[in-house]
């Protein structure tokens, strides 16, 4: 907690002139205690007071009565690498009241080496840009270099360290290898990385072995860092893979969260409360185990999720060229079709081609299948689903983007009500024009904490105004050891948020994807504002916020 239990209101004994004040707001400071109506004032990028400061005066006043007044937003998994170099302004998240972005689920934009470098320019879509960048660091200066509204962080994947010294090989690492591995660590937690972050079902990363997970978490915890992973299963294997992540939190004394909490498929929803006692039971044990989520009950990743990892190994291009080979082609369909909990299959999770909705593609001649289901581009070729997933692979020249519906509302709901659990969009931050309107994406770019704020919270009831605030803010904040951010508290960054708690509505929908959020009024960032009355201001005052482990340098 953060060390109060109301909101502190200090009463101002003069009248001092401040560069922003926002006055008669419903202050939630963070913490999760009952808001308190107050003022809020800024000078350059820190909050300085909050109380009754009725003598005092600002350069800029806000009159945010009747509105809730909060810390800015912590998004812990975003997918707005690519997108904020396109379009710094972070429009759909920014909407929604997030001001700071979080990367590095299992792959981080750096340490690169100039194989990887010529791999990330072969591989960009329809966002293209020319990488400017070696290191993680210098990946995030460069964004900030550019200008962006939100401010950014990341973990480093721990799927990137492995290519930069295996490439896309199914093997352990050898001594000097796993050296290296931890050197690229280490570096990246001196320059601020959060923690180590995994993406176990995707090849390679289903390669690492837990040993090989351990070593590199050992250099995290040295640094204070957190622990971060996209689970090897999420469906039949989902308990055995969740003591993975407490085994290895165990042995290495780091503290682990579980990217996106979920059971997927229907014959797996009920291991969810068997997951949550299992997890409970850890923290009661003094591990420190926490979790995320987003609030659909549809998932997003690719068809790389539905074919067997060991077809995919040594890279696309070696996996497009087994792909072609009948008697392999045979082998994978088959196994694209039977169950099994040795790796994890989203097609056979979401129950039917009906249920998997293609949305993103690169090559132009595809572009027309955007919004589709499997079943119905299977239909329109005359092939089955099977063919169909191999064959996109082959000509789209990527994994191609696919939504899975797998998720049970009534395990969203209660994933919603654990304390321990806070929120992520898994998602770019994108904008209703341009390039970003050559795909479909999931809704959660758009409407993911909008969704928690006005369905869950509002609507539903399922936790109060000033706990959700508490798990966009201050909780992740702790967590990831961040300084001076989280908490609406003298002395601390002037991320600040403004909304209508009983008008924030998401908007996005599976069939109309780009529509922004509504019911956030204004948003500052480091105390510059980047939304006023709704309207994007224009400004860029994002910045670099670094993990326990930042050595300035």
């Amino acid at each position: 907690m953060l060390g109060w239990s109301r909101i502190d209101l200090c009463r101002s004994s003069s009248a001092a002139v401040y560069d922003l004040l926002i006055r008669n707001g419903t202050l939630y400071d963070g913490s999760g205690a009952s808001p308190a109506v107050g003022d809020v004032a800024v000078n350059g990028d820190q909050i300085v007071s909050i109380g009754p400061l009725a003598d005092a005066r600002g350069r800029t006043e806000i009159d945010a009565r009747g509105l809730a007044v909060a810390p800015g937003f912590i998004n812990m998994l975003s997918w707005a690498t690519e997108s904020l170099i396109a379009d710094g302004r972070s429009q759909s998240d920014l909407r929604q009241g997030v001001t700071l972005e979080v990367f590095g689920e299992g792959v981080s934009m750096g340490p690169l080496n100039r194989t990887m470098k010529r791999e990330m320019a072969r591989e960009q879509g329809d966002v293209r840009f020319p990488i400017e960048w070696t290191t993680l660091d210098e990946y995030l200066r460069f964004l900030v270099r550019r200008g962006v509204s939100p401010n950014i962080a990341s973990f480093v994947g721990a799927t990137t360290v492995r290519i930069h010294e295996l490439g896309y090989e199914n093997r352990a690492p050898t001594a000097g290898e796993l050296r290296r591995m931890k050197r690229h660590v280490r570096r990246a937690m001196e320059e601020g990385a959060l923690g180590l972050g995994s993406s176990l079902i995707y090849a390679p990363a289903f390669y690492a072995g837990t040993e090989e997970l351990i070593e590199l978490n050992r250099v995290v915890a040295e640094f204070g860092g957190m622990y971060i992973s996209h689970l090897r299963s999420e469906g039949n294997g989902f308990l055995q893979a969740l003591e993975e992540l407490l085994t290895i939190a165990r042995e290495t004394g780091v503290a682990a969260e579980v990217y996106h909490l979920k059971a997927a498929g229907r014959s797996n929803w009920p291991k969810l409360e068997k997951a949550i006692r299992r997890i409970e039971s850890a923290r009661e044990q003094g591990l420190k185990i926490t979790a995320d989520m987003y609030t659909y009950v549809a998932a997003a990743t690719g068809l790389d999720a539905s074919m067997p990892p060991w077809v995919q190994e040594g890279g696309y291009i070696e996996w497009v060229t087994r792909l072609r080979d009948p008697v392999i082609r045979e082998r994978v369909k088959q196994e694209m079709t039977t169950p099994t909990d040795q790796w994890e299959s989203l097609y056979l999770a979401a129950g039917s081609p009906e249920k998997v909705l293609l949305v993103g593609f690169k090559n132009e001649a595809l572009k027309s299948l955007t919004g589709k289901t499997l079943a119905e581009v299977a239909a329109l070729r005359g092939r089955s689903p099977e063919e169909t997933m191999i064959d996109l692979v082959i000509e789209d020249g990527s994994r191609v983007e696919t939504v899975y519906f797998l998720m049970s509302e009534d395990n969203v709901r209660r994933q919603i009500a654990l304390p321990w659990v806070s929120f992520d969009s898994d998602a770019a931050s994108l904008a209703p024009e341009g390039v970003f309107l050559k795909s479909n994406p999931h809704p959660r770019a758009y409407g993911n904490f909008a969704r928690l704020l006005g369905k869950y919270v509002h609507e539903e009831r399922v936790i109060p105004l000033e706990e959700a605030i508490r798990r966009l803010t201050w909780f992740p904040a702790s967590n990831l050891k961040l300084d001076r951010r989280g908490a609406l508290k003298p002395g601390f960054f002037a991320d600040i948020v403004v909304f209508d708690p009983e008008t924030i509505q998401d908007h996005a929908t599976f069939q109309d994807p780009h529509q922004y959020a509504t019911g956030m009024r204004h948003v500052w960032v480091n105390g510059s504002q980047v939304l006023r009355d709704g309207q994007h201001t224009g400004a860029t005052p994002g910045r670099v916020v670094r993990g326990p482990g930042w050595k300035h340098r």
